[in-house]
């Protein structure tokens, strides 16, 4: 094996620091997977915009289970329980760490909700594993809220981007919201700010999304923040 750990000249390490501080980030933005109802294509087509856009880091929004046996909607009384949901959750969330094995995870209210329920029975949150153990993800890094290049990114259960954007005086990128896929610019006299919401991934026909039905069909897509923050872009997936 090559040694790599070069003895660099004065010159040349000023190189790599300029180079690593003009660095241009091109982040994919992955929407709402509710795994295992996410729709298939949805994972290669958020790769090919991986390759396509030179990303070089990924964020998944959040709910990226489903927790569908658990929920606080009417379940199925035909779907699977619990342990077999989650172990075909785990399964398909494997693809996914296979693609991208290292990326930040935003937590969505789907993915708390077994926390949420342990909480009702008073069970300390010590008894409970985390999420990468139980998803069986060790390099994901999973968080509430992330901030890069000044952009923050949320689930968005507090509301819409657009009105999150402007209570927060930041840019703004978020999931939560399957039907809404948008990017929404304010401009002031000292400050310009945008919204975006993701869209998401998933299959509305699955019976876990019973609940939302009659509701507007989903919009299947994805982001890129390139630039270093400056360019967001909702990428729509062709059906």
């Amino acid at each position: 094996m090559p040694n790599n750990r070069y003895r660099l000249k004065p010159d040349e390490e000023l190189l790599l620091q300029n180079y690593r501080k003009h660095k241009t980030n091109n982040i994919l933005v992955i929407g709402d997977i509710h795994e295992p109802f996410c729709l298939d294509g949805y994972l290669e087509f958020c790769l090919e915009q991986y390759d396509t856009h030179n990303c070089n880091e990924v964020i998944f929004i959040g709910d990226i289970v489903d927790n569908h046996f658990s929920s606080y909607h009417e379940t199925s009384a035909d779907g699977m329980g619990g342990a077999d949901e989650l172990d075909l959750a785990i399964s398909k969330i494997a693809k996914w760490y296979d693609a991208f094995p290292i990326a930040t995870v935003i937590i969505g209210n789907h993915d708390r909700m077994i926390m949420r329920k342990a909480q009702t029975s008073a069970i300390p949150s010590k008894w409970i594993k985390s999420y990468k153990d139980v998803l069986e993800v060790p390099k994901w890094n999973f968080v509430e809220r992330y901030v890069k290049d000044d952009v923050q990114y949320i689930h968005g259960e507090a509301g819409t981007a657009r009105t999150k954007c402007r209570a927060d005086m930041m840019n703004t990128v978020q999931g939560h919201l399957h039907v809404q896929c948008y990017t929404e610019h304010y401009v002031g006299q000292k400050y310009r700010i945008f919204g975006s919401q993701v869209g998401c991934g998933i299959d509305h026909e699955s019976y876990a999304m019973a609940y939302a039905k009659a509701g507007k069909k989903p919009a299947i897509a994805c982001m890129v923040v390139k630039n270093n923050g400056t360019l967001p872009i909702n990428i729509l997936m062709p059906l």
